[in-house]
């Protein structure tokens, strides 16, 4: 069957098929404009686990979702394919788990690594493999960005951005990062983990390729990371959720706030949605919840109000949400990111 025969005989009001498919959509791979790729991948969370297995839930909970959208109500006709998540990775990961939360649990003691050779192992291996994955997330992005793919990389937690930030900067000069947190992420490797879940804005930061760095909703963090603030001299610009929620208090209105927040940003847009950025009561199994955070449609206007602005999203991810058997985080990490990868498009006028 052809595309085109898949459109006319799809249902796109009827019953919310399980086939494998984002949403229960027809199209395959190469049908299909946007293509998330998971990466199942947990092994550097420092409180709570299980966003390993964050990819499959969403995918599971896709299926609740309708498909017309109110910014392009048949944009489901772009073709949406959800990769399968990676069995490899997702067993490397759940054995280097267990290792890892042994290793937390030594340094939480106040044990020292430099003092115990079978920790420094455990350091070594993790370190290790995370630049592995770095390198094949890249190379899996680098290859789906050559085919003309809108891409959307769906976590896991958050340090496994960065080999799609980097696929990224080999085919842009110049672009930003709205990122959507509880969470600065700008610690230098957090736990001794170079590439640790609350480093990936530390080591996004190397690229220059990276304009500027727009964070919105932090409400967690620490001495360290305000100094990286201040030494970017600008190129870092945080939109603390006390501020906003404080603002909002006061009467502004959150459509100017949202103004102020793209304004900041260049042309060419790349996002990272934590899902913690938002009320914990919409992602309450999430790794590192925090109380406060965005609204659901508060969430969606700002990115909506990115595509307003006539930039354009060159590429996005969600990341942090739980895993199986949280079925309320995946329906709404699904719902996120169907906003994410519509906007995308209509960002690049497809």
């Amino acid at each position: 069957m052809t595309r085109e025969e898949k459109i006319r005989s799809f249902d796109p009001s009827g019953v919310g098929l399980r086939n494998g498919n984002f949403i229960g959509l027809p199209f395959d791979e190469d049908e299909s404009l946007v293509v998330f790729q998971p990466v199942p991948w947990d092994v550097t969370v420092s409180y709570g686990g299980g966003t390993a297995t964050g990819p499959a839930n969403i995918l599971a909970a896709s299926s609740q979702l309708d498909l017309y959208h109110p910014v392009r109500p048949d944009a489901w006709k772009l073709g949406f394919h959800f990769r399968q998540p990676d069995e490899g990775w997702l067993s490397r990961a759940a054995e280097l788990r267990s290792e890892a939360e042994r290793y937390i649990a030594f340094l939480e003691q106040g044990g020292r690594p430099d003092a115990d050779a079978a920790m420094r192992a455990i350091l070594d291996r993790i370190n290790t493999a995370s630049a592995a994955l770095n390198d094949w997330v890249k190379a899996q992005t680098g290859a789906l960005l050559e085919r003309g793919k809108i891409v959307g990389l769906v976590g896991g937690e958050h340090s496994v951005p960065l080999g799609y930030l980097q696929a990224l900067a080999e085919r842009h000069d110049a672009f930003g990062v709205l990122q959507i947190d509880a969470h600065m992420d700008l610690r230098r490797a957090y736990e001794g983990f170079t590439f640790s879940h609350a480093s990936i804005f530390y080591n996004a930061l190397q690229l220059p390729q990276i304009a500027r760095l727009v964070q919105v909703g932090i409400r967690d963090w620490c001495e360290a990371e305000v100094a990286v603030v201040k030494a970017a001299k600008g190129r870092v610009r945080v939109f603390y959720d006390r501020d906003l929620q404080y603002a909002a208090m006061r009467g502004l209105d959150f459509a100017q706030a949202a103004q102020e927040i793209v304004a900041e940003l260049p042309q060419k847009v790349y996002i990272s949605f934590d899902i913690d950025g938002l009320d914990p009561s919409l992602c309450p199994h999430t790794g590192t919840p925090v109380p406060s955070g965005l609204s659901f449609a508060q969430a969606c206007f700002l990115i909506e109000e990115v595509v307003r602005s006539g930039r354009t999203i060159i590429g996005f991810d969600l990341c942090e949400v739980a895993g199986l058997p949280h079925e309320w985080d995946g329906n709404v990490g699904a719902r996120v990111l169907y906003h994410l990868a519509v906007m995308a498009a209509v960002s690049q006028r497809s």
